[in-house]
């Protein structure tokens, strides 16, 4: 039986995995997370074989929570989010498969077996587009301007991320600069758009 836990945010998509993986006959689902501090202490506390999750969660990011289980649990992603700059994140990340939520559901179970057995599965078309488009920030420059993106000032996220004012701007105008726009909000939309942040 392959014990897996799912981390989805919206409540009815969380019920459908959910009902949709137990008509598998060798797939359990032993826990469910709401948000992605809580996908992180089910996967500790349940042990299990595979953790499905979301990108974009309260409290952690689906990718921060690959991160924080790396090694302990294959992860597989699944969302909405048809960025290469996302998959190339959830690969380094240690994620083991990325599927998109409009793939077909018999899908979804041969991507957990496969993923149990040790193998990656990646949607198509996502995998084709993501041998483009290398992401030019750094993890810092990534931090500042999610925030900045959030609508926080520089003295804001300085106290967030314990940072002189300073060395936001100097953040944001390399970030800027490195998505060749005009200022903070338009960086990060691109960033967004891209799936850098």
């Amino acid at each position: 039986m392959i014990r897996v836990v799912i981390a989805e945010d919206q409540g009815m998509v969380l019920g459908a995995l959910a009902a949709l993986l137990e008509l598998e006959r060798d797939i359990e689902v032993v826990g469910r997370a709401h948000d992605g501090v809580e996908a992180v202490r089910l996967t500790e506390q349940l042990r299990p074989d595979v953790l499905l999750t979301d990108i974009e969660m309260p409290e952690r990011s689906g990718l921060e929570v690959a991160q924080a289980v790396a090694g302990r649990t294959r992860v597989v992603i699944l969302t909405t989010f048809a960025r290469p700059g996302y998959l190339r994140r959830a690969l380094n990340a240690g994620v083991s498969g990325y599927l998109l939520k409009d793939a077909p559901a018999e899908e979804l179970a041969a991507a957990i077996r496969r993923v149990h057995a040790g193998g990656r599965a990646i949607s198509p078309e996502l995998a084709t587009q993501a041998w483009g488009g290398d992401d030019p920030l750094t993890d810092r420059e990534r931090q500042v301007l999610r925030l900045a993106g959030d609508g926080l000032t520089s003295g804001q996220i300085a106290g967030q991320l314990r940072l002189s004012e300073g060395t936001v701007r100097n953040y944001l105008s390399e970030a800027i600069r490195k998505l060749g726009v005009g200022n903070r909000i338009e960086a990060a939309r691109i960033a967004q758009q891209k799936g850098w942040l």
